[in-house]
């Protein structure tokens, strides 16, 4: 045998070398035999250059059959047996054993795996995979098959033991999705399929975001939740936050802020996902290219960075504590969604850059800004090259560039002397159409037009960048504002305070212009991802205001505006529709129709709004004016009468149908604002409370309502008004409540003009202060008032002696219950149960009665991300509204009562829900 031949029987066990070292006849029958049993083995379907993947090590071993690997170091041409229990012994023999995760790959051993190769160059990241085994060959097990036909060359299938890493692709397709084990499995099948036919069985399960379409999200039933308290809709928008186009197939599909929530809606089948992650409000939001990828950020001390696939509605990644000096202030998303810009809020600025798509729980590179730039409120990426990026104030614009872990910056001086005229101040920047320059809007109208500074190195050099610019030019486009400046196919585009939208060409040549829609001050505009339709005998296009007259061919986009206003225009035929007008001031003042599904919100903008919360529509809308804040708002009885209460002390009962004023002129006799306002069962009385601790009535009288007087009866704030019924009559009753703690009652009956007599005050508390009162419902035998006061108590008085009658435990859940609702009973209610909603300073919470201090009775979670302000209930008790005060926002919850007792009755029964409220619970020293 020559020398560079390698001997067969050098590494094989001593048996096998005196096999071998026999007759060559014997050879042959033994070899022979061996195989005879190897095709005995293998199933009947086995194809000629089939691999087969073992996971029977014992009946190998009872059989005595060794893989080839093992035997002779070469592969038969026909067949490949590779033994998982042989390969698993080896592996265990070694020191370096680690924990095998295999989730979701139940048919892929470990040993498979190590058969199959890397997807053509491709690295894809598993969570939950951990280094594989190192065997006694080595740390790579190669199997080598040589063809003898066809030039078909050598495979390598390697066992590797480092874990491998994903990036996202450069351009993420429509169906690209983040990798998790089942789509990894399947890569796997795909690859080794180009190399040669095996029979690997794939996992039949797929991940939920690997597998949606666009039209995942809103499927019926998708992603059910059963908690005691649904998030089911959100009227309203965060008006500083942008609105985003994620048009598919152009579909009326948007998305934007709506408090703490970021709201996915769908204008053609009225229906929302809502995207729940956030405690405080949302600062700001960035898109992918092709719109799949949303991230979110809010600004507070614990804050949040999560991005979301917006076809199945999941969240892919959270990123936590960003900026923990004040949470994210600005943030933008490449155009292939692989890296992420965030700004903090802190008084030294931090900008950072994020892959989101690694396991690496730190930004890539950060860079703090001197406080001398001011707070930096946006921040873009170049769509061309993800290593630059800009970020800009109302006085400075900051250019930047990074590299691995090095983050540089640069900030250009311009003044109005350095072009001898008025620059205004920064609103947007945008990276030009013209390689290396930027566009920058300003408020006198002005884009200033920044350029690379040229260096001897990067004339001769071309692929050498500079993040430093300078001011290259001042051009002024109109006399009055420029909010946005965005770039959309061949056109440079910008909006301005007057709500007129304008299209310009690389030399910045206005081409066409929209200006009759009317519009308010414009804050955002987002084209949708999906090119325009080609020009032809169908499409009509208008025509660039040019010498050349070509067709004005432009996507279809959203803009927003300051006043909460989102319209929808069609590149082809110009058409606008109004897809949301909501409030854009603080919205205080809710409430719902007591035997229609209606809800009728007002706020301080002037806007009184009424909805069919059923159907999402509006019914109808009324506009007071500038100036003309709403605080409260309620209906009569009989649903037939609206009262809204201003902030200038006005009152005004209005039809509720057509918002229309019942009187000629509004109720003025109170300075300061209305805070609360409600009617008296039969309609007859309507009170209100202002802000100087006075109750005022006013009374119909024959047909046409009338004052009939004032009382000062507080020396404190009044937090509570309600109408009552006696009990043996049906006269109406009023009570008030104020921090005086006081519960006074007055006498209506025997009240004249200008005369509003009290009946009774008494004192209910001695030194917590009282928060809150309703109607105790009637499901005991004794009539009861409910209030809450800031020691985290809830009382029963009885509703004539005003005697405290019982003190339980109210919920604690951060701060105390700022205001309750009755939720209203039901044909199928048991005569014993009843539910109570309240909130607190941020959250809503439900609770079962009768009372018991239970705390497992109680649940609570966060409604809004400052804030809430007030609550609702309809007249079914399936639905509850929060409003959000300063967020603009009104949320609709959907009761869960079903699953509200299963949460309670985890909790225990008789006394075993109380001990935990014991220090050390039913084990303590104190219990014992």
């Amino acid at each position: 045998m020559a020398e560079s031949e390698q001997d067969p029987t050098e590494d094989a066990p001593i048996g096998d070398a005196e096999v071998l070292s026999e007759d060559p006849q014997e050879l042959l029958k033994n070899v022979e035999e061996h195989f005879d049993q190897e095709e005995e083995m293998q199933p009947e379907s086995s194809a000629p250059g089939e691999i087969q993947l073992s996971s029977e090590p014992e009946n190998d071993t009872e059989k005595g059959i060794t893989s080839a690997p093992q035997d002779t170091g070469q592969l038969t041409p026909d067949n490949v047996i590779v033994n998982e229990g042989t390969v698993n012994q080896a592996s265990y023999s070694t020191e370096l054993q680690d924990e095998v995760v295999s989730e979701g790959l139940e048919s892929i051993s470990t040993a498979e795996q190590s058969l199959l190769p890397p997807a053509d160059g491709e690295t894809h990241s598993v969570e939950n995979e951990e280094n594989m085994h190192v065997n006694d060959f080595g740390e790579q097990l190669k199997v080598e098959e040589q063809f003898d036909q066809g030039g078909l060359g050598t495979f390598s299938l390697e066992t590797r033991e480092q874990e491998r890493q994903v990036s996202a692709p450069a351009r993420l397709g429509p169906d690209d999705a983040i990798y998790d084990d089942c789509t990894l499995s399947q890569d796997l099948c795909s690859c080794a399929s180009l190399v040669a036919p095996m029979v690997i069985e794939c996992p039949s399960e797929t991940s939920l975001v690997h597998s949606a379409v666009c039209d995942t999200v809103f499927e019926e039933n998708t992603y059910m939740k059963q908690n005691s308290l649904n998030l089911v809709w959100s009227f309203g928008i965060n008006p500083d936050t942008p609105v985003y186009a994620l048009h598919i197939d152009n579909r009326r599909l948007i998305l934007y802020a709506s408090s703490h929530t970021a709201v996915m809606n769908n204008f053609s089948i009225t229906r929302q996902h809502l995207l729940q992650g956030h405690c405080s409000p949302l600062s700001c939001i960035a898109v992918s290219g092709n719109r799949r990828w949303v991230a979110t950020a809010d600004q507070s001390p614990e804050s949040l960075v999560i991005i979301w696939d917006t076809f199945s509605g999941i969240p892919v990644q959270t990123l936590f504590d960003c900026h923990p000096e004040g949470g994210v202030g600005a943030m933008a998303m490449t155009e292939d969604a692989k890296y992420l810009a965030t700004v903090g809020t802190g008084t030294v600025q931090r900008v950072s850059i994020w892959e989101w798509t690694s396991q690496n729980k730190g930004p890539l590179c950060s860079v703090d800004l001197s406080p001398a730039f001011g707070p930096q409120t946006f921040i873009l990426f170049n769509p061309e090259d993800n290593t630059e990026l800009l970020s800009n104030n109302k006085t400075e614009v900051v250019f930047y560039t990074w590299k691995e872990d090095l983050l540089e910056f640069a900030a250009p001086i311009l003044t109005d002397d350095t072009f001898n005229k008025i620059v205004g101040l920064y609103s947007q920047s945008v990276f030009h159409l013209t390689p290396s320059q930027v566009l920058t809007a300003t408020s006198a109208g002005n884009l200033v037009i920044w350029d690379t500074v040229r260096t001897p190195q990067i004339q001769f050099d071309d692929k050498v960048k500079s993040y430093k610019k300078r001011a290259l030019k001042l051009v002024n486009l109109q006399n009055y504002s420029i909010t946005v400046v965005t770039v959309s196919d061949r056109y440079v585009v910008t909006c301005d305070v007057k709500g007129y939208i304008k299209f310009y060409d690389e030399q910045l040549c206005l081409l066409n212009w929209y200006s009759n829609f009317n519009l308010g001050p414009i804050n955002s505009i987002s084209f949708s991802s999906q090119p325009a339709p080609i020009p032809n005998e169908k499409t009509s296009y208008p025509s660039e205001s040019n010498i050349n007259a070509q067709q004005f061919v432009v996507r279809n986009f959203i803009v927003a505006t300051d006043d909460a206003t989102v319209a929808h225009v069609t590149g082809d035929g110009c058409k606008l529709q109004i897809l949301l007008q909501e409030h854009s001031a603080a919205i205080h003042a809710i409430a719902c129709h007591p035997a229609q599904p209606l809800i009728c919100m007002g706020s301080y903008s002037g806007l009184l709004k009424v909805w069919n919360y059923e159907k999402k529509k509006p019914i109808c809308s009324r506009l007071f004016g500038t100036g003309n804040y709403i605080q409260c708002v309620t209906y009569d009885k009989a649903g037939s009468l609206l009262g809204v209460g201003l902030t200038d002390g006005s009152v005004h009962i209005l039809d509720a149908l057509s918002l229309n004023d019942e009187c000629p002129e509004p109720f003025q006799y109170a300075k300061d604002a209305i805070t609360q306002i409600t009617f008296s069962h039969e309609s007859r009385y309507l009170a209100t409370v202002d802000s100087k601790t006075t109750v005022t009535v006013f009374q119909l009288w024959h047909k046409s309502w009338v004052y009939l007087g004032r009382q000062n009866a507080h020396f404190k704030p009044i937090q509570s008004l309600m109408f009552g019924i006696y009990l043996d009559s049906n006269q109406s009753r009023l009570l008030s409540l104020g921090e005086d703690r006081f519960l006074v009652e007055y006498d209506l009956a025997n009240s004249t003009k200008d005369d509003l007599r009290i009946l009774s005050s008494d004192r209910i508390e001695q030194s917590a202060i009282p928060m809150c009162m309703a109607w105790y419902p009637p499901i005991t035998k004794e009539s009861f008032i409910i209030t809450a006061n800031n020691q985290y108590k809830l009382k029963l008085y009885n509703a004539t002696t005003k005697m405290c009658r019982k003190t339980v435990l109210s919920p604690t859940y951060g701060s105390p219950v700022r205001k309750i609702e009755i939720l209203p009973f039901s044909s199928n209610s048991e005569p014993d149960v009843g539910y109570l909603s309240y909130i607190t300073d941020d959250k809503v919470g439900l609770q079962t009665l009768p009372l018991d201090g239970n705390p497992h009775r109680s649940c609570a979670l966060i409604c809004h991300g400052k804030a809430v302000s007030n609550i609702a209930c309809s007249y079914d008790g399936c639905y509850i509204f929060t409003a959000g005060g300063d967020d603009c926002t009104v949320h609709m919850w959907k009761v869960d009562l079903t699953a509200h007792e299963a949460v309670s009755a985890l909790g225990g029964e008789a006394l075993i829900p109380f001990y935990g409220l014991l220090e050390g619970g039913r084990d303590g020293e104190l219990f014992r």
